[in-house]
């Protein structure tokens, strides 16, 4: 696809009603351009060979074949960026979780009630997410070796394997933030860290139905404790604390300790939870005993508050443009001058941890 070409789209969902509505409010953005629809995953499948579409949107609750299963087949063997449009996106969280760790760039949830107007109402975010899943990356899921795999085969799904570093607790703080891309990437830094890892404090753009699933997620894959942050809880060492669905989460400074605050003031740069309102919490409260982390993500939240932390002594910095899903948050605080660094995702964890044993 050429920077100047509409990006090209292809409807994948089993009502006719959303088929049409997705395609009229796509069609009308002028970087969109439907290239056609399909009502299962086995016309997709064939719609795909033939019309090579830039971009999919998905629903997950289909006929024939289940979304998922569709999606991990497609991911392993054509890799395509996807955008899930379901209701079980807004219900069914673990599916949704399901989805992103099998390659969906991001979703969008179908309201459950009046659905014409209700995608109505999400008709930019959509078109948005759409535009941003086709300048995105996306890589193929591991192909087992036993056997020659076409586009027409499913494959079963490979589990991750933790890895494991050393660690020394210190009283330092690590502070992260993410957007598109980010419940994997996330998932990626905290299964390299050790379970006495100095305290790490989260923010992931995520629906406020959806943290509780994506804690306990990121808990069954990381030797730290995650949960969501509980307000005025002191924050510890070996400890990962993400927002509660929906609020802000803030640093306080208690005499020699930090605790969460859960704030439940308006969004900030569109989102809530936002990563500005968690670093410059950070910043204010922790200054040079913080270390600020900016992974993939869409738009630019938290390029302001990393660099507010860099200006009070924090070591920052952002993953590199090759491993990010999208570069947005991280490519706007690189050119703010927020970031010390910029490192590949699978380094993320490593030079965190050296900076924090560094004291």
């Amino acid at each position: 696809m050429s920077l100047q070409a509409p990006c090209r789209v292809l409807v994948v969902d089993d009502s006719a009603l959303v088929r049409q509505i997705l395609s009229d409010l796509l069609a009308r953005d002028p970087g969109i351009e439907v290239v056609g629809t399909a009502s299962d995953p086995l016309i997709a499948r064939d719609k795909i060979k033939r019309l090579n579409p830039d971009v999919l949107t998905l629903d997950v609750e289909m006929p024939r074949m289940d979304g998922l299963a569709f999606l991990e087949n497609l991911m392993r063997l054509h890799p395509l960026p996807v955008v899930m449009v379901s209701s079980l996106t807004e219900r069914g969280a673990d599916t949704t979780l399901q989805a992103l760790a099998l390659g969906a760039v991001d979703f969008v949830a179908k309201p459950k009630l009046d659905v014409a107007r209700g995608l109505e109402s999400y008709a930019a975010e959509i078109c948005a997410k759409v535009k941003m899943a086709a300048r995105s990356k996306v890589r193929a899921l591991a192909v087992p070796s036993q056997a020659k795999r076409t586009l027409d085969t499913i494959a079963p799904a490979g589990a991750a394997n933790p890895s494991s570093l050393k660690f020394r607790t210190t009283d330092r703080l690590i502070a992260i933030g993410s957007s598109a891309g980010g419940t994997e990437a996330l998932r990626v830094v905290l299964e390299m860290m050790p379970a006495d890892a100095p305290a790490i404090v989260l923010t992931q753009h995520l629906p406020a139905s959806f943290s509780t699933a994506f804690a306990e997620r990121l808990d069954r894959h990381s030797a730290m404790s995650v949960r969501e942050a509980s307000d005025g809880e002191a924050i510890l060492p070996g400890h990962a604390y993400l927002p509660v669905g929906g609020r802000h989460l803030r640093i306080i400074r208690d005499g020699a300790r930090w605790r969460c605050r859960i704030d439940d003031t308006p969004p900030v740069n569109l989102h809530k939870p936002a990563v500005d309102v968690l670093f410059r919490s950070v910043a204010q409260n922790a200054g040079a005993n913080a270390i600020g982390a900016i992974l993939t993500g869409m738009g630019d939240d938290g390029a302001r508050g990393l660099l507010e932390m860099k200006q009070a002594g924090a070591r920052t910095l952002v993953q590199d443009e090759a491993s990010s899903v999208v570069w947005g948050m991280p490519g706007a605080a690189f050119k703010l001058g927020a970031a010390d660094e910029v490192v590949a995702l699978d380094q993320v964890a490593p030079r965190l941890l050296a900076w924090a044993q560094q004291g």
